[in-house]
Order: structure tokens, then sequence, then C-alpha cells
């Protein structure tokens, strides 16, 4: 069990008389905090490439634990050394180890929890990173679903019902009908894969500066210093109602906190030193990962990590798509124009995205006036 530190913590009081802050400092210094958030798809990514590298790991057990889908009609080939776009995606399965984890109802079906595009450039020296809300309203294209099935075309439909109703290879016809993409990889990492990563890594800290209490997800705590478990990590990035406005454009702001927690609690812990907890996580890791049947195997895996080692974190930019209120239904956002647009013509062009872009981030409402 996890324990909870910091029940009485308490935010330094502003001074009244003091100077009104620098609204430009401020949003330096979001900015600042966000690149560090970048930093946790990279570490777990060369994490598991160290551990695979460890005489520890049992490489044989391993590869047989990465499940694969073909999705060669809608993946484009590439060479893995050159420009690559990758869909990394958290599914609300609860299928399995899933079915109690996190609260909850999803009628059966499973959801795209969580999606982002990560662009990698020609080199293989900086990365970006769009993060897609679920409940962009978007176009889906038909497509086929897992059972050969044709899923008819939808418009105006939840991003998250294309992987609902057809899979992930209408969620990949999706992001590149949206993006104007080519997608070269996918990768998905269910609930459990989460809590058994964040459990063997020793748990992750995180604080914030309003009480949460989200019965749909179970995170109920006051503000303050907690550190937490896997189960109440995932419970943490899936609370949605219990803060904010209730929006999962707030949800994704909670997912970028962990994240951070995750750099914090792995480069705190000389995990890849230790054999044992090395193969445990590795393990935990590829017993959870779906991909495509491109990097369905620990060498392919081995392969695309090596060549990532070059990316530091000062070099992957991460942002949330720009969005703003759809017109056919206040509940739900759409991308917003010409902001959207020059997020994917960014990637398509191989270059960065845009500062002003990155600048003009949501702040996170569970820290909001600690980040002040």
């Amino acid at each position: 069990m996890a324990t909870r530190e910091g029940r009485r913590f308490r935010l330094p009081q502003r001074n009244p008389d003091g100077p009104a802050p620098d609204t430009r400092r401020r949003k330096d210094e979001r900015t600042r905090k966000q690149r560090v958030v970048r930093r946790a798809v990279w570490i777990v990514a060369l994490l598991l490439v160290a551990c695979l590298g460890t005489a520890g790991c049992a490489y044989w057990r391993l590869d047989h634990n990465v499940s694969g889908i073909d999705l060669s009609k809608v993946l484009t080939d590439a060479d893995d050394s050159g420009e690559l776009n990758i869909l990394v995606m958290g599914s609300d399965s609860r299928s399995g180890d899933n079915g109690d984890l996190a609260g909850g109802d999803t009628g059966g079906t499973s959801r795209s929890d969580t999606t982002a595009v990560v662009h990698i450039n020609e080199d293989h020296t900086k990365a970006e990173t769009v993060w897609i809300p679920r409940d962009t309203l978007v176009d889906i294209p038909a497509c086929t679903d897992g059972d050969g099935d044709t899923v008819p075309a939808q418009q105006d439909a939840m991003f998250n019902s294309a992987y609902s109703e057809g899979g992930p290879e209408c969620t990949v016809k999706t992001v590149e009908q949206m993006s104007g993409l080519d997608l070269n990889h996918y990768v998905e990492l269910d609930f459990s894969g989460f809590v058994d990563f964040i459990d063997d890594i020793g748990g992750v800290t995180i604080t914030t500066s309003e009480d949460i209490d989200d019965p749909d997800s179970g995170f109920d705590e006051p503000a303050g210093t907690h550190h937490l478990d896997g189960d109440e990590a995932l419970a943490f990035v899936r609370t949605r109602h219990g803060v904010g406005d209730g929006s999962d454009l707030d949800r994704i702001t909670l997912e970028q906190q962990m994240a951070t927690a995750v750099i914090d609690q792995v480069t705190s812990r000389d995990l890849v030193t230790h054999p044992k907890q090395a193969y445990d996580l590795a393990s935990d890791l590829t017993k959870s990962l779906t991909t495509d049947t491109g990097l369905d195997s620990v060498s392919s895996l081995l392969g695309l990590g090596k060549s990532l080692t070059g990316i530091g974190a000062g070099d992957v930019t991460q942002v949330t798509l720009p969005t703003e209120t759809a017109p056919s239904d206040p509940n739900r956002v759409a991308p917003k124009d010409p902001d959207a647009g020059q997020v994917w013509n960014a990637l398509k062009n191989d270059r960065a995205i845009p500062s002003s872009i990155v600048h003009d981030q949501r702040e996170n409402p569970a820290n909001s006036s600690a980040s002040k």
C-alpha cells in the first residue's frame, strides 16, 4: 500500500504588497516545466533498451511477450533510421487484468483513452509530440475492424470512437486523415501495463494545490504531496471530474504532471544496474504492449530504441493539439485553425512546432496555484 505524505501541506502566501508577476516570465516558466514533462516517453524507451542489454534480462522470454497487429494496409513503410511518425495510444480496455482498474464503465468496449503522435526528425536528433484530446470531434473514414468487417465512415464523431468501433486500423486512418501525416508505427499500452510499470519503479510522488475527489476514477486526496502506487497513479491520470472544469483538456494536464513524476522517480533510482528490477520492468512493459507487426519483437523495439538514444530531454517538444469549443456541441472540442494546421504542417515538413503554440498551453488545474 502506498504511503501518503504532506497532508498538512500549505502553499506559501503571496505578499499582497509585492509586485505583480510578469506574465511573460510565468509563461516561460510554464514552458520550462512542460519541457521537463516531454522526457517521460524517452525515459521509458531508453530504460527498456538498457534493460534488454543487461545480463539479467531473458531475451527469449521477453520476445514472446509483445503482441503484434498487422496494420500494413494503413501504415507506411519507413526506414527506422530516418523520419518517423509513431502513434502511441493508451487503451481503456477492461479486458483481462484491466477489469477492476480505474473505475468507470465502458459498456464492454475499448476506447483510446490517451493518444499521441510522436514525430522523429530525419536525423533522429529531435522529436515533436502531439496529444489528441479524446473528446475532439473529427471525421472518421471507413475502415476495417479486427474481425474483418467494414466500419462505415462517420462525420463529426468523437475521436476515441474510432478505436471503440474500428480498433487500431480505424484510429490510424483517422489520425492520418485529420493530420495529413503518413504514420509508420503503432504502439499501445493498457491500464494494467501502466499500473505494473509504476509499481516496478517504486511508485511516484505528486503534489497538488487543490483537493481532488473523483468517484469515477477513484482518486480522492486532499491538497498536498502524496506517494502513489500503480493503482492510485492510474486513478490520478484518469481523473476528470474531481478537479478543474471536467474537460479532457484538464485531464491531459494531469497526465503531463504524472509524466514529470515518472521522470523524477526513474532518475532517482539506479534501476538499469539492477538486473532483477530491470527484468521485471522490461517483462511488464513488453507483456502490456501491442504494436504493429513491424515492432512486435524485442529486436525491433531494441533497434528503434537505440536509434533514439541521440535525442536528449531538451530535444523533445510536446503540445496538446490546439482546440476550441465545437460549434455543434458545447461539451466537445474541435481542432482550432489555423493553430492545429500549423502543428500538423510542422510535422509534415519535419520542422519544430511553432514556439507560440508551445508557449500557449493549458495550466494544470490541480496545481495551478503552485505555478503562479
